[in-house]
């Protein structure tokens, strides 16, 4: 009967060397989602310790905003979609202002990204349906 040797020569690789996941245009760095950490853990109610990694939620919906893919194929690396979307949906609800803390982290980010807002997309879309709506009153 043969036993197994005992194996020394394993190498042990530490944790954040193989949980690094891809870094994309759209990310920014730890020192500036620093700055606009608290605004966004404003948004959510603190009853419960967050398990999530708000800057990788962040920076999951940077990507989709850069790239405007569909929830469902937001690659694997980051959270599961349904969080990011959740995150998302809290953030990007416009205040008495028509702002959304989405808007002001972005700004606050320097972010520059080729996609607006949700609350900029409904201001569009009322202001279209005011103009319609004027249209066709007048014509």
């Amino acid at each position: 009967m043969r036993f197994l040797e005992p194996v020394y020569d394993l190498i042990i690789i530490p944790y954040d060397t193989w949980m690094k996941r891809t870094k994309y245009a759209g990310d920014i760095s730890k020192e500036k989602f620093a700055e606009i950490e608290p605004l966004l853990r404003s948004v959510r109610r603190s009853t419960k310790p967050t398990t999530i990694d708000l800057y990788e939620v962040f920076c999951a919906v940077l990507y989709l905003l850069r790239t405007g893919c569909q929830w469902r194929f937001l690659p694997g690396e980051f959270p599961k979609w349904q969080s990011v979307y959740a995150y998302w949906r809290k953030w990007n609800e416009p205040d008495q202002h028509g702002v959304s803390v989405l808007e002001q982290a972005l700004k606050k980010s320097g972010w520059r990204g080729p996609r607006e807002t949700g609350a900029q997309r409904l201001q569009h879309v009322l202001d279209c349906g005011r103009a319609k709506r004027e249209e066709y009153r007048h014509g």
